[in-house]
């Protein structure tokens, strides 16, 4: 069956290319679809006239997409909060279609590891290698692999991804996820500063690394991860840091800010909006 959604407050394309998954690409046959995989299914999404269209889903899978697309978390809301800042304000008049995806944590977790020092092509190079090498097969593709399917695996074993130094952090993500010195059962139920150590115990994994994990793969939407463009964006026009209005849905404004700055000329269009304010 088609899965219809009309929800003002989708983008497909503002949300897999906004840099928090990998694992959607666009289609040839059309500039408003994508395929990709996610919990181990393969799944075709398109737009148009502000209607999305999950293909040929099965019914008992519906809660798992809502879940998986957010569908249950208001982002008017967040948008009306957000826009008390004039700067956001500006952001989310263009970037308003972002939703943040509920990824599975190993995933998310093992994507992120990979994404340090690197470009997004390479990213999902490098994801697509570890998927066909090492993933269940599919209707349509590989399954990412999960950390059980992965146990014992060596930085030798991983040479087919082509990874570089990223490969000896697989390897410790995979074994202290095995042995339940990291536990996500647990680190679900942390807050955010007591979650951001748990996964710091993985070597490799910093504290943007971990925040990324914690938005995109545990929802906490306090995570701010802060990369180059992020501390940029702090820099020239945060410097005093965040406003009381994002508070409690920090990442979820690091998305509608970044997607903006990086895609739109955003730092000088907020600039330029600042300086001729009445």
């Amino acid at each position: 069956m088609d899965y219809k959604i009309k929800e003002k407050y989708f983008d497909i394309g503002q949300t897999f290319l906004c840099g928090q998954c990998f694992r959607w690409k666009p289609t040839e046959d059309s500039k408003n679809a994508f395929e990709g995989i996610a919990m181990g299914k393969k799944l075709r999404v398109t737009q148009e006239n502000g209607e999305v269209v999950l293909h040929n889903i099965e019914e008992e899978d519906m809660p798992l997409w809502e879940d998986y697309f957010d569908l249950r978390t208001n982002y008017g809301a967040f948008i009306r909060r957000f826009s008390e800042d004039s700067i956001l304000r500006t952001a989310c008049e263009s970037t308003n279609g972002i939703r943040i995806l509920k990824q599975e944590p190993f995933e998310t977790l093992i994507s992120f590891i990979i994404s340090q020092n690197n470009n997004i092509p390479r990213i999902a190079g490098i994801i697509d290698r570890l998927c066909e090498n090492f993933g269940e097969k599919i209707e349509g593709g590989y399954a990412f692999p999960d950390a059980k399917r992965l146990n014992g695996i060596s930085p030798e074993d991983l040479s087919p991804l082509r990874a570089g130094f990223r490969a000896r952090y697989i390897c410790d993500a995979v074994s202290k996820i095995n042995s339940g010195e990291v536990d996500f059962e647990e680190i679900d139920a942390l807050p955010l500063d007591k979650a951001r150590e748990q996964l710091k115990k993985i070597v490799g994994v910093g504290d943007k690394v971990a925040d990324c994990v914690l938005l995109f793969g545990f929802r906490k939407f306090d995570a701010f991860p802060k990369d180059v463009w992020v501390k940029r964006i702090m820099a020239e026009l945060y410097p005093q840091g965040l406003p009381q209005c994002v508070s409690g849905a920090e990442g979820v404004a690091q998305q509608y800010l970044f997607h903006f700055v990086r895609n739109n000329n955003g730092l000088e269009i907020i600039k330029n909006r600042e300086l001729n304010k009445v």
